[in-house]
């Protein structure tokens, strides 16, 4: 029995074998057979078969007339302008167009139609600016061919060897037609090694013959980031955009391709571009607005990220993380990416990378223009919801950075001469509160004259939102002012990645005209809102600020508020404006006290001028004699009035009328005194206040009630 059963066993493992092996040769039949079928089936693609033409045509090959070249021209066009073309077949056609085996016309129009589905190789790119040195290729044609390039720069899939043939793109600069497109492509290649003595004369030489053009100061200004000792030249802190826009002839069709493509097709790069429905109230073709995702210049599978380690940032998803690779990650191809990621900005902030700063700067400055300055729109909420999630962006990742953006910056001062105060006012009034300190020589024509045109057009409540803005700007130069500046001079940038040297009195300067302006906006507002408390509140803030400069930022400053402010605040119906007005003089005191006294101790502060402490000793002596000694409108005060006006009035007493106990903003106070301490009195005198022992409880009980 047990041989039988071991028979029986033996028997059902060589059935199964057997079984297993007809099911793999099956298996295996049935893949070849699928391949085949493929094979067989993409032998018979016609788009194959056109690429397959192009790629195996003879130089010389007669083009007027062909009807072949025509048919495979139209099929390959139509699949780019709808599909785009994957990788190799942008091989095959930069190879056939740059070559010229059929003329320069077919050229022109294969760089037209040449849209990558996913990722352009870098070779094929290196083969084709290879094709440059030639010599054949129309002027107008490598012009164009420079303008795909930098349209698909960051669609490339790596970048080490194009930044291996650097000196030999760097050659072309001379051409002057060439030359913008150059720089572009120079600027977006740069890294330290890249900058070589002889190169920085070669460009210091045609700023020379060409003037200063944009484009050369930009690429120079990118040298003197690495190298401050090799470019000598002196570049303006503020500079319009130097590189334009080249993408004007694929931006549609790259739009198409994404939108058709998105979903489909999971590529680790990706432009930001994206068609809006015709009923969007920007007409745009770009979707300057959404974040590109993070992804790496250097993709994983290229040869240069196998040689090194290098951590891309899309692989980033914890702090422990960054720190374990602070040293080998790579910066993402598309800077925008990095605003949609705190670590990221984590790892911004902490290399201090300046061509970093400079790529996010231009990225950043080129989607605000395309947005907000070069588009009409008409209100559409879609688009609205998606500027205000950009903006909100931006604000968040400068307020972690704690500074500006110089492109941020520059865009401002353009947007607020064609603004309408109402568009993402609070977005628009926090990306302001953050510029650096402007020059003083400058600072009416680029913010004061466009704000003061809104401000006076404008409602209340904007007005406020105005005052408070200017506050938060002067807030951040002051802090900035006590944390960074230097003792023995100032002399150190105001925004580190876009460098503006300013000495302390031209700080001083900025920080004065900034106060005098507000105080008149302030002066003129109250006038136009009847000294409403709420702009009052806002104005009153602001002083907060302006009067405790010197104590509590160090900066030796001190500005009196205009009569425009102290008057109306003085005389205000609500006790807390009065409360406010007296907390700022007594700030007043106490710095000009300390700034006395530390200028008699040292010799070395500054100098307190003769007509601030005149306008302090005279806003301080009415404000005593009004409240506290009874004595308003008597001769020799700030405020006269002539006695026969006043008999006029019938009002007994008149310059009591302002005291403590008959002050509007503190007649609820003394009334509600008055009935505390006599109850039982059915007539109301307040001049009872004034007895000796209880005006002092009554002044304890004004602050109660204040507070």
């Amino acid at each position: 029995m047990a041989k039988a059963s071991n028979l029986t066993r033996t028997d059902l493992d060589s059935s199964f074998e057997s079984q297993l092996s007809v099911s793999s040769r099956t298996s295996n039949r049935s893949l070849r057979v699928a391949e085949k079928e493929r094979r067989k089936n993409q032998i018979g693609d016609p788009f194959v078969l056109a690429l397959k033409y192009f790629s195996e045509v003879e130089a010389g090959t007669a083009c007027a007339g062909n009807d072949v070249l025509e048919r495979n021209l139209v099929l390959v066009e139509r699949v780019g302008l709808s599909r785009g073309l994957p990788p190799e077949a942008i091989s095959v056609m930069l190879d056939y167009a740059m070559s010229l085996r059929m003329g320069g016309v077919t050229c022109v129009r294969v760089l037209k139609f040449l849209i990558p589905a996913t990722v352009v190789p870098q070779e094929a790119v290196v083969r084709a600016v290879s094709w440059l040195c030639v010599g054949k290729i129309a002027i107008s044609t490598q012009v164009l061919f420079l303008r795909w390039v930098l349209t698909v720069f960051d669609m490339i899939d790596s970048k080490d060897h194009l930044r291996a043939i650097y000196g030999f793109i760097f050659s072309f600069v001379t051409e002057e037609n060439l030359s913008p497109y150059i720089c572009h492509l120079l600027y977006l290649l740069t890294r330290r090694e890249s900058v070589r003595p002889f190169r920085v004369r070669k460009l210091l030489d045609l700023q020379t013959k060409m003037g200063r053009q944009p484009f050369l100061l930009h690429l120079l200004s990118l040298y003197k980031v690495f190298y401050p000792e090799l470019v000598t030249l002196a570049l303006p802190s503020r500079m319009r955009s130097g590189f334009k826009n080249h993408n004007s002839t694929w931006k549609v069709a790259l739009c198409a391709v994404q939108k058709r493509n998105r979903g489909q097709v999971s590529s680790d790069i990706s432009l930001p571009l994206g068609l809006k429905d015709k009923t969007n109230f920007r007409k745009r073709k770009f979707h300057h607005l959404e974040l590109p995702s993070l992804s790496s210049s250097i993709q994983s599978n290229s040869s240069s990220s196998r040689s090194r380690k290098v951590f891309s940032l899309e692989q980033l998803h914890s702090f422990p993380q960054l720190l374990d690779n602070l040293h080998c990650i790579e910066l993402p191809s598309q800077m925008g990416s990095l605003l949609g990621s705190s670590l990221a900005l984590c790892y911004l902030d902490y290399v201090q990378d300046d061509s970093a700063f400079l790529r996010l700067n231009f990225w950043l400055g080129h989607a605000l223009h395309e947005e907000f300055l070069y588009c009409s729109r008409d209100g559409s909420s879609g688009s609205s919801s998606e500027a205000l999630h950009f903006l909100n962006r931006l604000l968040s990742t400068q307020h972690f950075l704690q500074e500006g953006f110089s492109s941020t910056e520059g865009f401002l001062y353009k947007f607020l001469n064609v603004w309408d105060g109402s568009l993402l006012r609070p977005q628009i009034l926090g990306l302001l509160s953050d510029i650096p300190v402007v020059p003083s020589s400058c600072i009416s024509q680029l913010l004061f004259e466009p704000l003061m045109q809104l401000f006076f057009t404008s409602t209340l409540f904007f007005k406020c939102s105005v005052i408070d803005c200017l506050n938060n700007m002067l807030l951040k130069w002051l802090t900035w002012h006590s944390v960074y500046a230097l003792e023995d001079g100032l002399d150190i940038s105001l925004n580190s990645h876009t460098p503006m040297n300013m000495t302390l009195s031209g700080f001083m300067d900025s920080v004065m005209e900034l106060v005098r302006f507000v105080g008149r906006l302030a002066t003129v507002g109250l006038q136009l809102e009847g000294c409403h408390s709420l702009l009052l509140s806002f104005i009153l803030d602001f002083y907060e600020t302006v009067c405790d400069m010197f104590l509590k930022y160090g900066l030796p400053l001190v500005v009196m508020p205009p009569a425009g402010v102290f008057y109306p605040a003085l005389f205000a119906t609500d006790p807390v404006s009065v409360d406010r007005l007296s907390y700022i003089m007594y700030r007043y005191k106490t710095n000009l006290t300390s700034a006395k006294c530390q200028q008699q101790e040292t010799k070395q502060a500054f100098h307190i001028s003769r007509q601030t402490c005149q306008e302090f000793n005279h806003y301080l002596l009415f404000m005593v004699s009004c409240l506290w000694n009874s004595k308003m409108f008597l001769p020799g005060m700030a405020i006269e009035v002539d006695q026969e006006l006043l008999a006029l009035s019938k009002v007994p007493e008149p310059w009591t009328s302002f005291d403590l106990n008959h002050h509007p903003a503190f007649l609820g106070c003394a009334l509600d005194f008055h009935l505390k301490c006599w109850p039982e009195r059915k007539d109301i005198d307040f001049n009872s206040i004034k007895v000796p022992q209880s005006y002092y409880f009554f002044r304890f009980f004004c602050v109660m009630y204040v507070h």
